[in-house]
């Protein structure tokens, strides 16, 4: 059973005290830190102001810790401003994530909510999932099940969220809280050159891994950018640790949750059909529609976007960025008779499934990404 803290006195003293003292190199963030700043204090005053209203008690995922973090308190307005900051970060660098939530928004007048969002992280000296997990269990979020990726030398962990209120036709981060998926390369698992590039960018981070919510937030690193050789070293290995490399703490992904919307693209096949129809890209990895062995979790991805970099030596080329995914949760055979109005949350299929998980990782591959091109 997990203890929640006081959320607004403990977690938003350290994040501002971040602010502070950040380690995040300089000349990747300029002038962000009075933006972040600004965003933050504008978005909590508004949002303080819509949570006066009465709401109804939902959330993504049904907490198992037992707690109710109630939205009227500054810790809720606060967290969902350091989200919002995210999510501002990721839309910014992503423009199909843009348009596809643009478009959807368009086309199904409901709410998007929000099914999950990733991150990446580097599992050395305490630079993977613990150092951004910590952030969201301070504000009520579970720690539930873990999955393995042998084959990719990784490890993740996903967080169901807490109870909490919200404003009735909040999208994305202001609606239903959404579950956390955050995986970890194993670096030791890695070559012996991998783990030295891996381990020298670590170091030259200091203390980055104390401000790795900070870092997503501003959208920059905690380390120097590396070399183009580095990144190519990496990449021959690892797709994934030359991503995180050169994105960081960033958001990988976030996950419409399609079975929420209102219109016939609550049906994923759909919703796949209408994005494709619409120009985007979807991963192929194992086929365009991803079903766990239940048959109960369905789900899909776009190919990541690319991202002008420059590399410590001069070099400058496109590198992946993020991508954007879909999901549908099936009720549950046990509440199969309940009429459609009835079904909540709680009654559909929960957590996630590592065949699934694993081809959705291909989403920012360069065999997807040439694809893309092609």
């Amino acid at each position: 059973m997990m203890t929640i803290r006081s959320q607004s006195s403990v977690s938003s003293s350290k994040i501002f005290s971040s602010l502070r003292s950040s380690s995040i190199n300089p000349s990747s963030s300029s002038s962000r830190s009075s933006v972040f700043v600004k965003t933050v204090f504008t978005s909590t005053m508004n949002h303080s102001v819509k949570t006066s209203l009465k709401v109804p008690i939902v959330s993504a995922s049904q907490s198992t810790n037992g707690s109710h973090f109630s939205s009227s308190s500054g810790g809720d307005s606060f967290f969902r401003s350091v989200l919002s900051s995210m999510e501002q970060v990721y839309l910014n660098r992503n423009p199909t994530a843009k348009a596809i939530l643009e478009l959807v928004g368009s086309t199904d007048a409901n709410q998007i909510c929000y099914d999950h969002i990733a991150y990446r992280t580097f599992g050395v000296n305490g630079y993977g999932i613990d150092s951004i997990s910590k952030f969201f269990l301070d504000f009520g979020y579970t720690q539930r099940e873990e999955l393995r990726f042998p084959k990719k030398k990784l490890k993740a962990l996903w967080f169901s969220p807490p109870n909490v209120s919200f404003i009735n036709g909040g999208s994305g981060v202001h609606g239903p809280l959404p579950r956390i998926f955050i995986s970890e390369l194993l670096v030791d698992q890695m070559s012996p050159q991998a783990q030295e590039i891996i381990r020298k960018y670590i170091g030259l981070s200091g203390a980055g891994h104390k401000h790795t919510v900070l870092s997503s937030a501003l959208g920059c690193l905690t380390w120097p950018k590396p070399s183009h050789d580095e990144f190519q070293q990496l990449a021959s290995e690892s797709e994934y640790a030359a991503w995180t490399l050169v994105n960081g703490y960033m958001v990988n992904h976030v996950t419409i949750s399609t079975h929420r919307l209102k219109s016939r693209l609550k049906n994923i096949k759909n919703f796949n059909k209408f994005i494709e129809d619409k120009g985007f890209k979807l991963n192929s990895e194992g086929g365009v529609l991803k079903v766990s062995p239940d048959a109960l979790l369905l789900q899909s991805s776009t190919v990541a976007d690319s991202i002008p970099f420059e590399f410590s030596d001069g070099v400058k080329e496109s590198v992946p960025c993020s991508y954007i995914e879909f999901a549908e949760r099936i009720v549950l055979p046990e509440y199969k008779d309940l009429p459609e109005d009835k079904v909540q949350e709680v009654h559909r299929r929960d957590g996630f499934e590592v065949g699934n998980a694993d081809k959705i990782f291909e989403s920012t591959s360069m065999d997807q990404l040439n694809r893309r091109v092609a």
